[in-house]
């Protein structure tokens, strides 16, 4: 395990083969992904530009490699659910254990309630228990689970739903800002700062 801190960044197209490289094993060799097949680093990239202007989407580095990543996107289509977003969080194989998907998700948390957004949603495919456990460590509670909601590897599988605040139920919520605007805000620089577990 490095002693190195990690640096915090928005990710851009060239990471788009570290980020392809550490999501391929949660869709070949586990359900934590429900896609069959990885994404290229073409589609990766695409991904990343598309959620770009509405929510960040982090880096984390050490030594110069991409160790991790954790997004923001949108949650469903209709216009109510504007202030809600979904969040997801990887790390690179031989990073786990290590504070990286904590590290990422206090940066992302924290530019995403600078922006203005209000609730984070996040699905697990169960059994997962290290990533309940880092859920419900990040202040994330079970809301339910889908029961056999997704069929992979041979078997029907379950996902459990959590929840947790980003920021106060204002009466007339501000519609959120985009990434580029709120990059511009003081506090934007210090929540990329990396927070130690």
């Amino acid at each position: 395990m490095s002693s190195e801190v990690p640096s915090l960044r928005l990710a851009e197209a060239g990471d788009a083969s570290a980020i392809a490289a550490i999501y391929a094993p949660a869709v070949l060799e586990r359900a934590t992904s429900f896609e069959f097949v990885p994404p290229t680093s073409e589609e990766m990239a695409r991904r990343v530009a598309a959620v770009a202007p509405s929510f960040p989407w982090l880096v984390a580095e050490r030594s110069g490699g991409v160790i991790g990543y954790a997004y923001g996107s949108r949650h469903k289509e209709r216009d109510a659910y504007a202030w809600s977003v979904d969040v997801s969080a990887y790390v690179r194989a031989d990073c786990h254990r290590q504070g990286i998907g904590r590290g990422l998700y206090t940066a992302l948390f924290a530019l995403l309630a600078l922006q203005g957004y209000r609730r984070a949603w996040a699905g697990v495919t169960l059994p997962n228990p290290g990533s309940v456990g880092l859920h419900e460590s990040m202040g994330f509670r079970h809301l339910g689970t889908y029961e056999a909601v997704g069929w992979k590897f041979g078997r029907w599988h379950d996902v459990a739903w959590f929840g947790r605040a980003l920021g106060s139920l204002d009466p007339e919520p501000a519609p959120p800002l985009p990434t580029s605007e709120a990059r511009a805000l003081p506090a934007w620089n210090q929540a990329l700062q990396w927070s130690s577990p």
